[in-house]
Parts: C-alpha cells; sequence; structure tokens
C-alpha cells in the first residue's frame, strides 16, 4: 500500500468509522441550522411535519383537515395544501431519517435487537405517546423547541431544555423502576 491508499484509509476510518468530537457536531449543527433558516426560512423542526403527514394521509382516506383549527392558521393551511413533497419539513425529516440510517450503516453499526419481554413494547408505546404528545402541546421537540430555540437565543428553548432535563430524570427513573 502506498502512502496515499494508507492516507485514504485513515481519513475514511476517521470519518466514517471513529466517532466525530462533540465540538465538531456542535459546529456542523450549528451551520445545518443556518442554512435550514437560509433555505426554508425557519429553523429545524420535525413534530409539525408528523402533523401535516397525518392530515395527507386522512385526506387521502376522504377526511377533511382543513376544517381543523390547526389548519386555520395560513402557514399550516398552506403546508397541507402543498402536500408531501412540496413541504420543507417533510424534506427536512426524510433527511434526518434516510441521514441516521446512513450514519450507521456507514459506521457499521447497525444491528436488529431481539425484543426482550412484553414490558419493553410497552415502555417504547407509552414513551412515543407521551413524547408525540408533549412534542404538540409545546409546539416542538428538542429539535424544533430546543435546538432551535436556543440556537435563536429565544426563552422558550432554555425553558424546553429545563423541562427536559426534569422529565428526563422522572422519566428514568420510573423506567428503572418500572419497566427493567
Amino acid at each position: 500500500m502506498n502512502r496515499y491508499q494508507e492516507e485514504a484509509a485513515k481519513l475514511k476510518k476517521a470519518l466514517l468509522k471513529d466517532p466525530f468530537p462533540y465540538w465538531m457536531g456542535a459546529i456542523l449543527l450549528g451551520l445545518l441550522n443556518i442554512v435550514t433558516v437560509i433555505i426554508f426560512k425557519s429553523g429545524l423542526g420535525v413534530t409539525t411535519t408528523f402533523s401535516h403527514w397525518a392530515a395527507w394521509i386522512l385526506k387521502a382516506l376522504g377526511g377533511h383537515p382543513e376544517n381543523w383549527v390547526f389548519y386555520q392558521s395560513e402557514s399550516a393551511s398552506k403546508a397541507l395544501a402543498a402536500g408531501f413533497m412540496r413541504d420543507g419539513g417533510t424534506m427536512q425529516n426524510l433527511g434526518i431519517i434516510f441521514g441516521a440510517m446512513l450514519a450507521t450503516l456507514l459506521a457499521s453499526q447497525f444491528r436488529v435487537k431481539k425484543i426482550k419481554n412484553s414490558k419493553q413494547i410497552v415502555a417504547a408505546a407509552l414513551g412515543g405517546i407521551m413524547m408525540g404528545v408533549g412534542a404538540r402541546l409545546s409546539y416542538g421537540c428538542n429539535i424544533g423547541a430546543l435546538f432551535s430555540g436556543m440556537a435563536s437565543m429565544s426563552l422558550h428553548g432554555w425553558v424546553f431544555m429545563l423541562a427536559m432535563f426534569i422529565g428526563a430524570f422522572f422519566g428514568s427513573k420510573l423506567l428503572v423502576k418500572y419497566f427493567i
């Protein structure tokens, strides 16, 4: 192996196998947020788009989500009318999903794990429902409410962080006590 092949192998290992340092992740996330604001005119967000996905599915099945109070606002109404493939949030969410999958595959970290018991299913379902309801009540998740809120120095991002830590503390105690 010549010198260039050795350097290429080292670079491949550094980019694909070894974890990035935290400072690099912070810089990349900050740049991603800036680019997102420039392109989409808003920060990163996930859960509002999931609401749109459900509304588009319901509409395809003959429902009328356009009559809901949520879709009476101008921005939500435009998103509903635009459809799945012309929605910036959809592109962001698909990028997050496929980017995470690609990163996992490239780092050889993908694993299918066997479910140990039914308690895991109950814990996952309850946790998912509580996170989904909480994200909609707070108008955002850790990406939209926390990351984008803090990046814009909005008070709600810092309040969300405090509430998230409190919720994670008590949630982990309940998880250990009842489900593990």
